[in-house]
């Protein structure tokens, strides 16, 4: 090939190349494939569009209704709102005292001779507790009965011969003060002889006893500990402001360590001078402990009731919605929540007192509230307070 053409060759390869890519599309050849482009485009945009509309018509939530809940309904938690016992007073703090209590301890010194109770049991007033030794006081009782006996027979063998003024009567009235004499020395002898004997001074339950057979005991040497709680003082005391309120008689209400119970005494004793240090005054309740649940020392959590209600509307304090100046809550009505306004009045630790607002048996919303819009449909879910 000469060298001109091959030139003219490698010049037409590009002119050929631009015609075959422009051709189609300056319809030197129709517009055929440019057709087939069209309809698969058309046709893809369509099925983007039919699945847009589809996400759109759906809301874009599983279940095709808002929040994602079948039928548009927001599960919420709610209680009913039910009258109730609820009281108002003064906080404090008390302690829990035994109605009596008292250290055995003997009155005279000596050794044990018998121990008769068992630690922890209930004794009876007059009941024998622990022995001293006697002996040698019994010895000189037997000695004085025996004198007095002589002087008795004396006595009388004296009076007869008075009668008849035989015997003078300096003589028969000395007889007659040393027979008086003897049976004043049988009465020290016998108080002493029960001295020795340690006797329960009232009914209660013994505690762990300190001594055994053979110790030798001394007046301040502790036998046991001897306590009464079937009745029990609770002892607290209050600021020196509420000395003008009528306090006696007064119920307490009160909580224990170990107990979820709730007790209740009676104020029957008022210290009316006020500590200077802490500016209380001191009050003293008592509490029926026959059942002996509670024991002497334990702590006390109570208020001093001022104002008693039956009848209060209580729901959880979560269930107020603070807005503004004012408190709301959301109340379930006729399958729909609406926010009502309230007023509020004590409140506890869990719980606050409607004053007005929303009545008994009104179902109250507890949880969920962050969801809810007036008039939105919800399904209760009822929880027992």
């Amino acid at each position: 090939m000469k060298k001109g053409s091959k030139i003219a060759l490698w010049t037409s390869i590009p002119l050929f190349l631009a015609i075959m890519y422009a051709g189609p599309r300056l319809g030197l050849w129709g517009d055929r494939d440019l057709k087939k482009d069209s309809v698969a485009s058309s046709s893809q945009g369509q099925g983007q569009a039919t699945a847009q509309g589809q996400g759109q018509r759906t809301g874009g939530q599983p279940g095709g209704q808002p929040g994602g809940q079948p039928g548009g309904v927001l599960p919420v938690a709610a209680t009913i709102a039910r009258p109730s016992y609820l009281t108002n007073g003064i906080r404090s703090a008390g302690t829990l005292l035994a109605n009596e209590e008292v250290d055995i301890v003997s009155k005279v010194a000596g050794k044990v001779t018998g121990v008769f109770f068992k630690e922890g049991s209930v004794v009876k007033k007059g009941d024998l507790l622990v022995k001293i030794y006697d002996e040698d006081l019994q010895a000189q009782l037997k000695r004085a009965e025996i004198q007095e006996k002589m002087l008795s027979e004396k006595l009388e063998r004296q009076r007869v011969l008075l009668a008849k003024d035989a015997v003078s009567r300096e003589a028969f009235d000395q007889l007659q003060t040393d027979y008086n004499v003897i049976l004043a020395d049988i009465n020290l002898l016998k108080v002493r002889i029960a001295e020795t004997e340690v006797r329960a001074p009232f009914n209660g339950t013994i505690g762990f006893r300190f001594v055994s057979e053979g110790t030798y005991v001394q007046p301040s040497v502790k036998i046991a500990h001897l306590i009464d709680y079937s009745q029990m003082k609770l002892e607290f005391a209050i600021a020196e402001k509420y000395v003008s309120q009528q306090l006696m008689g007064k119920r307490i209400a009160f909580n224990a360590q170990g107990y979820s119970d709730e007790f209740f005494a009676t104020v029957y004793a008022i210290d009316y001078r006020v500590d200077e240090a802490t500016r209380t005054i001191g009050l003293r309740a008592r509490y029926d402990n026959r059942d002996k649940r509670l024991v002497p020392g334990m702590f006390a959590d109570l208020v001093l009731i001022t104002d008693e209600k039956n009848n209060a509307i209580q729901i959880p304090t979560e269930a107020v919605v603070p807005d503004m100046n004012e408190k709301r809550v959301w109340v379930y009505r006729n399958g729909k929540a609406n926010l009502v306004p309230v007023v509020a009045g004590t409140r506890t630790q869990t719980m606050v007192e409607i004053l007005s607002g929303i009545s008994a048996g009104d179902t109250v919303i507890t949880g969920g509230l962050m969801q809810l819009r007036q008039n939105m449909p919800v399904r209760v879910n009822l929880i027992e307070l």
